[in-house]
Parts: C-alpha cells; structure tokens; sequence
C-alpha cells in the first residue's frame, strides 16, 4: 500500500513544480457547455508560486473555452511511476516580455514568425486542490520491487501519493 501524505501551501508547490518539471506533457482540460475537452500541452514554466506557463495560440479553441470558462484540470501521467491531476483557474495574456521569458526553438512549429508571432498567447494556470502519485526511488527500485512481489506473492509498494491544496483546510 502506498504512503499517505497531504500536501498544503509550500510543499505542495514544490511537489508540484517537481513533477510537473519532469513530466512535461499534461493533457489540458477545459469545459465547454459541461464537457470537459482535452488535449496535449507542454509546460513551458513551472514558477515558484505553483503556477504552470503555457504558450497557446491566439484563436485556439482552449482560449476560446478559458474565456467562457476558467476553470481548467491538468492531468499528468510519467510513465507508470509519477501521476499528477490539479484542478484551478486559468488566465490568458499576450504580455511580450512572457511570451519572450516562456520563448523556445521548439515553439517555432506552431508560431512560424518566431517570438514576435501576432498569434502567441500566454496561459497561466493556478491551482486550487489536486492528487498526486509518486515513487520514492525511482523507476529501476520500483521495477524491482514489482519483480519480487510478482515472484513472492508479498505486495511492496513504493510509492507515495495524497491531495494537494493551494490553502490547508
């Protein structure tokens, strides 16, 4: 059974931008007419107040749905040793010297007039509450203890999970 451990303010941000930092990829959900809608987006920033920075374009559906509705989920999934979900809030901004701070190479495929592309939007995430899931060692020891409780038949779980809140209550 994994350990339980609830995260509020401080540690749960840096729980936050520690997972989000390595897992990258999430899928951005937002809802439109009570439907969620999702679809892949890379962080860009993790910052040190737990928010999460995208780059979005302008006239994307996603933005579209922000503006109606604000809140947003974040599911993350690294591999089978790391999972985040948060729930909260997001703001779009076409503040330049944001996009130019979030700016990489890679950005160029989707925004091909580079940095100063009309088309680039900011999303900024701030969350409220979520759930996480991680290993304590890594990706080799939890392979192994898998190994051994699949040939032993004794459970040895090494992970460690709970719920995350921007405020403790």
């Amino acid at each position: 059974m994994s350990d339980k451990k609830n995260l509020v303010h401080d540690v749960a941000v840096t729980e936050i931008k520690s997972l989000a930092e390595d897992i990258k990829t999430c899928m951005f959900c937002t809802y439109k007419e009570g439907r969620l809608k999702s679809r892949p987006m890379s962080v860009q920033l993790a910052d040190e107040d737990g928010n999460l920075w995208f780059l979005s374009s302008r006239h994307s559906d996603k933005n579209s749905e922000i503006q109606v509705d604000d809140e947003v989920e974040l599911l993350f999934s690294g591999g089978a040793e790391k999972y985040l979900a948060l729930h909260g809030t997001a703001t779009i901004s076409f503040d330049h010297e944001k996009i130019k701070e979030l700016w990489n190479p890679i950005a160029k495929i989707w925004f091909t007039e580079g940095v100063d592309d009309p088309n680039i939007s900011v999303i900024k995430f701030s969350f409220d509450d979520g759930y996480y899931w991680d290993t304590k060692h890594g990706h080799m020891v939890s392979m192994l203890k898998m190994v051994r409780s699949f040939v032993t038949g004794a459970r040895e779980d090494d992970g460690v999970e709970g719920n995350l809140k921007r405020n403790g209550h």
